[in-house]
């Protein structure tokens, strides 16, 4: 079953808005892994507009399930993950202003460049995904580069959903392509749990689930401790 890995960015966007230290991410970290979470996510951007640097530092000694650290392989960001040695470092093709991550890698174009990242990683003991669209030989050529998963984006098919239940159907697809590995981004606060469980019971070798910006929305409602465990749920996890 996949495992539900809970990406805390929206957590620090709330706590930047007002300065200060309110409400923790480290906190809220530790909190989400004891409602059952099997993992934490943060992308550090390079403006720090939500996840700071120093607060992943900070995050290492607490994060006692999976530590997903997601990122533009520049320099910087690849010091912060050898320092810190996360479970899984996942790169996106982000450029520096962009609002989220909203496109997958060219592998074809940039096949050497993550190959040698992705050795780099993987020697230092991390497990390595690549953010990626449905286009099968751009994942055939994803696997190529030696990552060990791949990231779905899927915001066109949460935006979409309602109107067009079809476009489940390229990521049907698209999985034959990578020999079981895979690790998949729910994007989008219009993906509600009708969604995701169809998503999960569909893609079969689905292996993890990263959400952030429609957990955090919907713990609003909710509360965050039941929000985890209705996630779980809807991934067919005991709660």
């Amino acid at each position: 079953m996949a495992k539900l890995s809970v990406n805390i960015n929206k957590i620090a966007t709330l706590r930047n808005a007002r300065g200060g230290g309110v409400p923790s991410v480290v906190h809220a970290a530790i909190n989400i892994q004891q409602f059952g979470a099997d993992g934490i996510t943060v992308h550090p951007r390079p403006d720090e507009r939500h996840i700071k640097y120093a607060d992943v530092y900070e995050l290492k000694p607490v994060v006692f399930t999976e530590f997903n650290i997601e990122g533009y392989p520049d320099e910087r960001f690849l010091k912060l993950v050898e320092d810190v040695l996360p479970t899984q470092v996942t790169l996106v093709p982000d450029a520096p202003d962009v609002l989220t991550s909203n496109a997958g890698w060219d592998t074809v174009k940039h096949k050497q460049f993550l190959t040698d990242v992705v050795t780099r990683l993987k020697e230092r003991g991390m497990r390595v995904s690549l953010f990626m669209e449905t286009d099968v030989k751009q994942i055939d050529i994803a696997r190529e580069t030696g990552a060990d998963r791949i990231e779905l984006y899927t915001e066109s098919y949460a935006a979409q959903y309602v109107a067009d239940r079809k476009r489940l159907l390229p990521l049907c697809g698209c999985r034959q392509s990578c020999s079981g590995y895979w690790h998949w981004f729910k994007c989008g606060a219009r993906f509600k749990f009708a969604e995701l469980s169809l998503f999960s019971s569909k893609i079969k070798n689905l292996l993890e689930v990263s959400i952030g910006h429609a957990l955090v929305a919907d713990a609003l409602y909710f509360g965050l401790a039941n929000v985890v465990g209705m996630y779980r749920r809807e991934l067919g996890l005991r709660v």
